[in-house]
């Protein structure tokens, strides 16, 4: 792995019009879905980073032929896909190699993968995968190193509900599901944004899906799916980063084409630390106003307010790391309750080292006095959603930062820093 770090120079603001990347969560399940069919399948809007990277290794090494058309651009054919198991170096990296079993045990019939990777945010459980594929009449093995699914035939349809509504387990099951025999209901389903795009992807290429955007989704299942065409919907986590960024730097920031209906909960929270946007008028761009002075809004009486995600339609729980860099630059105090995951918000011990006012109540919820005066630090990024933070905190803080770990970023945010200096940062790539 080439070791890089940032080097980056707060204190101006950040301002522009950019195009966000493609969703990086709507990616990694559509390229796995390429599975599900021997004809050609054509992904515009794909972002080129890390997790996108590593999973189109892993496609490759399967036996899929995967085609660089042009930026953003791949087409996928698995019709010569053979009987080996994913890579497991590669697969143990990134938490989406779990959705290759959906559609490996739908069209092969079995499958073989390690405990996936990922961020290390937490424990992050596969049992609802399980619950689901076994429900579709798909055996199950587990030991410390493998997880294993196999099923003689084709699997047959069910009525399932799940246990929680996992985005993964919902996509794994949608796959899996599109090529069962005969009808499948997903209750308690997932609903965000991805999994709406990897329905409609589906539905291109001959799979039909009713309740798509809700928490109960009906699947027929086809015998065979054809090839397709199609768009990736913008990253609304790297939107809600960039409406933060602009915010606290106090730049002025028209982000295009950002589907302002998918940042109604965001807006909200956002609201609370005294962030504003809103949508262009033809309801295509977002635009955050330059120079706003950020004042937590208390809640009635003045009691102080909270922000905490929840599953879709909710607040995002990828947008609290960026929320508590936000809440730093915001006058008063205000609480955020992160419920997903207990490790997310350890990486505030390095907003405290710049100057924030921070006290970590417990793994799930941390309490924010603004307005406070950051410094630039020597920092590491622990994660995908932390390491933006951090980067974000360091472009408004006195001095020059250093990031390391950076590979971290890079695997969620496209070229982020040649971007960010198209709107005006001060951000450097280094080689260590």
């Amino acid at each position: 792995m080439n070791r890089q770090r940032f080097e980056i120079k707060g204190g101006r603001p950040v301002g522009g019009e950019i195009v966000p990347s493609g969703n990086k969560n709507a990616a990694l399940p559509l390229l796995c879905a390429c599975l599900l069919t021997d004809e050609d399948v054509i992904l515009r809007n794909v972002p080129q980073i890390g997790d996108v990277n590593h999973l189109l290794e892993i496609l490759s090494d399967l036996g899929v032929a995967v085609e660089h058309l042009e930026r953003g651009v791949v087409r996928l054919n698995a019709s010569r896909v053979n009987g080996k198991q994913p890579n497991v170096d590669i697969a143990k990296q990134i938490r989406a190699s779990i959705m290759l079993a959906g559609p490996l045990v739908a069209q092969r019939g079995h499958v073989e993968l390690p405990p996936p990777g990922g961020d290390v945010i937490g424990r992050r459980r596969i049992d609802t995968h399980v619950l689901g594929l076994t429900g579709l009449g798909a055996t199950f093995e587990a030991t410390r190193d493998a997880f294993k699914f196999h099923v003689d035939g084709r699997l047959k349809g069910a009525n399932l509900f799940l246990d929680e509504a996992s985005v993964t387990a919902t996509e794994n099951i949608i796959m899996a599901a599109s090529l069962a025999e005969g009808q499948t209901v997903i209750m308690n389903a997932a609903s965000e944004p991805h999994v709406q795009d990897l329905c409609h992807l589906l539905c291109t290429m001959g799979a039909e899906i009713q309740g798509i955007g809700t928490n109960r989704l009906t699947i027929l299942g086809a015998e065979k799916l054809t090839g397709t065409d199609f768009t990736l919907g913008p990253d609304y986590i790297e939107v809600g980063s960039l409406i933060v960024l602009a915010a606290v730097t106090g730049g002025e920031l028209r982000i295009k084409n950002a589907r302002p209906e998918e940042h109604r909960a965001t807006k909200i929270a956002f609201g609370r630390i005294g962030i504003d946007f809103h949508a262009s008028e033809d309801n295509k761009d977002i635009i955050v106003p330059g120079n706003q002075k950020l004042e937590v809004r208390s809640d009635l009486l003045g009691a102080i307010p909270k922000i905490e995600d929840a599953i879709w339609p909710g607040f995002p729980a990828d947008l609290t790391s960026i929320a508590v860099v936000g809440a730093t630059q915001a006058e008063g105090t205000v609480v955020i309750h992160e419920k997903l995951f207990e490790s997310r918000l350890f990486f505030v011990d390095r907003l405290a080292g710049m100057g924030a006012r921070v006290i970590l109540c417990d793994p799930h919820r941390v309490v924010i006095t603004g307005k406070a005066h950051l410094y630039a630090q020597e920092l590491v990024s622990p994660d995908i959603r932390a390491g933006m933070a951090l980067l974000i905190a360091a472009l408004c803080a006195d001095g020059t930062s250093t990031i390391h770990n950076i590979h971290q970023i890079d695997r969620g945010y496209e070229r982020i820093d040649e971007r960010l200096r198209a709107l005006g940062a001060s951000i450097e790539r280094i080689d260590e």
